[in-house]
C-alpha cells in the first residue's frame, strides 16, 4: 500500500461508517487517519496475524474476507466496500485474524490503528455504539451468506455477486471481476461460472471483456438473483441507516 495525504481540510474520506460519525466523534480519531492506495490482491490479514490496523475501504474499494480451507482452496464469505471497515470493529487488545482478508478492488483506503479506536471508543459511548451497530450489521452479512450458499443455485449467487460488486462501484456497469474470481466468490469449480456466464451472455445480460464484467442489463440481472442482498440492506437501514451504499442517493 501507498500512503498519501488525507483529504483537504474538512472532507471526510470517501467511507459511509465515518461519515456516519457526528463532528465529535470523528474528531477523536481524524488525527490518526492515514490515507493509503491498495491495489487488487493487495493481503491486509492473513489467518492468525495480530490485527493493528482497521483499514476503511473509500469510493469503489471493495475487501473480501477468505477462509482457507484444508483443500489449499479459499472461500470468499463476505464482501466490505466503503459502508464498513475490517480489522478490529469490537476488538479490545489482541485479537489474531481468522480469515485472510485481501483488497478485490483496488483504490483508496483509510488506515487507523486498533488502539486509537478502542481509546477513542472509551472516551465516546456513541463512537463506540456505531462500531458496535456495524459489527452487528456484519455478522447479519455472514448469516445472510451462510444461508445464500445452502440454499439458492450458482447462478441465484452468481447474479447476487455481480449486483453486490455494482453497487458498491457507484452502480458502474462495468465490473471488474472475472471467472476466476467469481468462481472463489461462489465456492465452486470455474467450469460452473463459466457455464452461468455464457447462460447470461446469450440471454444478452452481460458481456465479458478482458478481466471483467459488462452488465448490460441491471434489471434482468436482478431478477436472476436471490435476495440475499435485499436482505442485507434492510438490516443496514434499521441498524445503521445511510451507510450501506446507494448510487442512487450518492453515497
Amino acid at each position: 500500500m501507498l500512503t498519501r495525504p488525507t483529504e483537504a481540510a474538512g472532507e471526510r474520506p470517501f467511507n459511509n461508517l465515518l461519515r456516519r460519525l457526528n463532528g465529535t466523534d470523528f474528531a477523536l480519531i481524524e488525527p490518526h487517519l492515514v490515507a493509503t492506495e491498495a491495489g487488487p490482491n493487495d493481503l491486509l490479514y492473513n489467518p492468525g496475524d495480530d490485527v493493528e490496523i482497521v483499514h476503511f475501504p473509500c469510493g469503489p474499494s471493495l475487501v473480501s474476507y477468505m477462509v482457507p480451507n484444508e483443500d489449499g482452496r479459499d472461500v470468499e464469505t463476505i464482501l466490505i466496500g466503503r459502508e464498513g471497515a475490517v480489522g478490529g470493529i469490537v476488538s479490545q487488545g489482541y485479537l489474531p485474524a481468522y480469515t485472510r482478508i485481501m483488497v478485490k478492488f483496488a483504490g483508496p483506503f483509510v488506515r487507523l490503528p486498533v488502539a486509537k479506536l478502542d481509546a477513542a471508543k472509551l472516551t465516546s459511548r456513541t463512537l463506540s455504539n456505531v462500531f458496535a451497530r456495524y459489527a452487528d450489521c456484519m455478522l447479519a452479512q455472514i448469516f445472510q451468506s451462510t444461508a445464500c450458499n445452502a440454499i439458492h443455485s450458482i447462478e441465484q449467487r452468481t447474479a447476487k455477486w455481480i449486483i453486490s460488486a455494482m453497487e458498491r462501484t457507484d452502480g458502474d456497469e462495468v465490473v471488474p471481476l472475472t471467472h476466476e474470481q467469481l468462481a472463489t466468490l461462489l465456492g465452486v469449480g470455474r467450469s460452473y461460472t463459466s457455464r452461468v456466464i455464457q447462460t447470461f451472455k446469450a440471454e444478452e445480460i452481460l458481456e465479458t471483456r478482458r478481466g471483467s464484467i459488462l452488465v448490460r442489463n441491471p434489471e434482468a440481472l436482478r431478477v436472476r438473483s436471490c435476495l440475499c442482498n435485499e436482505a442485507v440492506k434492510t438490516h443496514f437501514e434499521e441498524v445503521l441507516r445511510g451507510v450501506y451504499p446507494d448510487p442512487d442517493k450518492g453515497n
